[in-house]
């Protein structure tokens, strides 16, 4: 499909599952309408394959750079906001300011972005089964997914669980305080804009490399000193900077691998990403309630440390293959 139309689409999707969250009368049509909001906010995975697509490979990692940025500040600005709205408003009208951003947001990007004829013409069973064709044939694109989805795993883990961990003792804050760490978070937009101007001078494989080591640096600090607002913010600061500072690096060497196959690999890397997210998002919670807030450090910081040895060892077996940039 042309991208401008799938994204008129998906807007139009998110904002009508908004809605259903806000008017959900029981569970069950919650469950359906919270579904239907993934599937809705799958705008920004079409933004980044059309904004690769017209990039030369020499400006790709600065404009990805730049679109993470967004996405960073959106991810972590929206918890700010989510807690303030809910705090004053309960957490339905949460949603349907969503849904009133989603009609904004949609009506501009109609207006303001090119058309872009289809890349090819299979059917989407077929485009589907070529997914899996794609994972087969690129160690690169298996090797960057399942590292993403590890980082992303603790980062959720951290994210999911933070909101618990400042409500209760010792610091017994509110809803709305919880959602000011948010804030904390926008270090991230450093860690984008940084490796997006970086990734084509150190390269893509050097670059995860060091940002995962902040990853790893960032649970040690929430271990030993997350029952301080010290030790929690420099954590927050550490974590942030090295998850978004590894996004744009693996991106950008996925999108590497087969230009005329960038939504479909964009699509493979985002989905082990989200797995990574939502498994960590669940396990993280479950960790939490049966060993506290040391017991989820140790968990995010095992995750990392599991992405930092599997990127090492790819790297070192090929290191001109997973530099890629």
């Amino acid at each position: 499909m042309d991208r401008r139309v799938l994204i008129r689409n998906l807007s139009i999707t998110l904002s009508l599952a908004s809605l259903g969250v806000f008017l959900a009368p029981s569970f069950w049509p919650l469950l359906v309408a919270s579904f239907v909001v993934g599937l809705g906010a799958n705008i920004t995975q079409q933004l980044i394959p059309l904004a690769a697509s017209l990039s030369t490979p020499e400006t790709r990692g600065k404009v990805i750079g730049t679109l993470m940025t967004g996405l960073t500040i959106g991810i972590l600005l929206s918890r700010t906001l989510s807690g303030t709205i809910g705090e004053y408003w309960g957490w339905r009208s949460v949603f349907l300011v969503t849904a009133i951003i989603a009609v904004v947001i949609g009506v501009l990007l109609h207006r303001h972005l090119p058309s872009q004829k289809a890349s090819v013409s299979m059917a989407y069973p077929q485009l589907i089964s070529s997914m899996l064709t794609l994972v087969k044939r690129h160690a690169l694109l298996r090797e960057s997914a399942l590292t993403g989805a590890l980082w992303f795993a603790a980062f959720n883990a951290m994210w999911a669980t933070l909101a618990i961990h400042v409500t209760d003792a010792p610091f017994s804050y509110s809803v709305q305080q919880a959602g000011l760490f948010g804030i904390i978070g926008l270090a991230g937009i450093f860690g984008a804009k940084a490796a997006g101007r970086l990734v084509n001078r150190v390269g893509a494989g050097r670059l995860i490399t060091l940002a995962l080591l902040m990853v790893v640096a960032s649970f040690v600090v929430l271990a030993l000193w997350g029952d301080s607002l010290a030790g929690l913010i420099v954590g927050i600061i550490l974590l942030d900077l090295g998850v978004f500072g590894a996004q744009i690096p693996n991106q950008v060497r996925v999108f590497s691998i087969d230009p005329k196959a960038q939504s479909r690999m964009n699509a493979v890397y985002m989905l082990g990403y989200y797995l990574g997210a939502a498994a960590g998002s669940a396990i993280g919670v479950k960790v939490m309630s049966l060993y506290g807030w040391e017991g989820l450090s140790i968990f995010g910081l095992a995750l990392a440390a599991a992405a930092l040895l599997h990127h090492g060892i790819k790297q070192r077996r090929d290191p001109a293959v997973t530099s890629k940039a």
